[in-house]
């Protein structure tokens, strides 16, 4: 499996918004009429516009997944928010991490669990990259096999971003790939992993510790351990072949690569427009 990734790297072209893949459909949507240009808005600004579009999907009677990270807990708000007033009734939120489950309790989203509800009409969730195919990496908060648990169940998933997310190919912004690893044994766990990924340039792993604590690993919810990867010019190659080498790897719960799940991308611009990108055909004919 290893020498499928060997092969010389293929650079994708500059990603350019207004030129989607065939597999997707764009939608330009700025937020004010003025010809004059806008100021430039903050990034956490610009998590709360993409959050509350996304949260104009939801409809009461919905069974909505419930995202974890700084975008998520914008929708969070909104959503409680919309409950207080009346405005959305009987929404029942399926958290994807332990703190989701806290900040949705505190703001009065009445939650449930996939036991009770296995289908789910809709996620709401950010990312930590967005490629042109709209493939995502996540987990770099942790909470990756919850996510990708409840987000796979879901009738609709919505992944809500600033244009910063927006990447050629997965990893390409030089920061982790997330891999969930059991704690028995992790670093023989992550030997293997190193040799997955032998003769891949600029390749390099190391086993997520706790902020400011380079001895203890960080864990996750459900008690187990990360392992960071990390590519120079990003993951080249068959996504699903890699993602499934990765996941034959015993000791590996799960990883961070979430491939053909998105329904659409709602991104936030620097300027206050609002760029939606809707995949287009069947999700599960979609590859990197």
């Amino acid at each position: 499996m290893g020498s499928k990734m060997r092969g010389p790297i293929i650079r994708s072209p500059s990603l350019d918004l207004v030129v989607p893949s065939p597999l997707c459909r764009l939608v330009e949507m700025p937020l004010t009429a003025s010809a004059a240009p806008a100021p430039e808005l903050s990034q956490d600004e610009l998590k709360r516009i993409a959050a509350y579009r996304a949260v104009d999907l939801v409809e009461s009677g919905m069974v909505i997944g419930l995202g974890t990270g700084s975008t998520a807990a914008h929708a969070l708000d909104r959503l409680g928010d919309l409950i207080r007033r009346g405005i959305l009734r009987d929404i029942v939120g399926i958290p994807t991490s332990k703190k989701t489950e806290v900040h949705a309790r505190a703001v009065g989203i009445p939650l449930s669990d996939l036991d009770n509800h296995p289908v789910v009409d809709l996620s709401i969730d950010g990312a930590d990259e967005v490629d042109r195919h709209l493939n995502l990496v996540k987990g770099r908060g942790g909470s990756l096999l919850r996510e990708k648990m409840i987000e796979g169940a879901s009738k609709r998933f919505v992944v809500i971003v600033d244009e910063t997310k927006m990447v050629n190919l997965l990893g390409g912004s030089g920061l982790a790939v997330p891999v969930e690893v059991i704690p028995f044994c992790w670093s023989f766990t992550m030997g293997k992993l190193r040799r997955l990924f032998d003769g891949v340039p600029g390749f390099d792993l190391r086993l997520r510790t706790t902020s400011g604590d380079e001895m203890t690993p960080s864990v996750t919810d459900n008690l187990n351990y990360v392992i960071d990867l990390f590519f120079e010019k990003g993951i080249t190659g068959n996504l699903d072949e890699i993602s499934d080498a990765i996941l034959k790897i015993v000791g590996v719960v799960e990883h961070g690569m979430f491939l053909g799940m998105t329904t659409s991308v709602i991104v936030a611009r620097k300027d206050g427009s609002v760029t939606v990108i809707n995949r287009m055909g069947d999700r599960s004919t979609v590859t990197g």
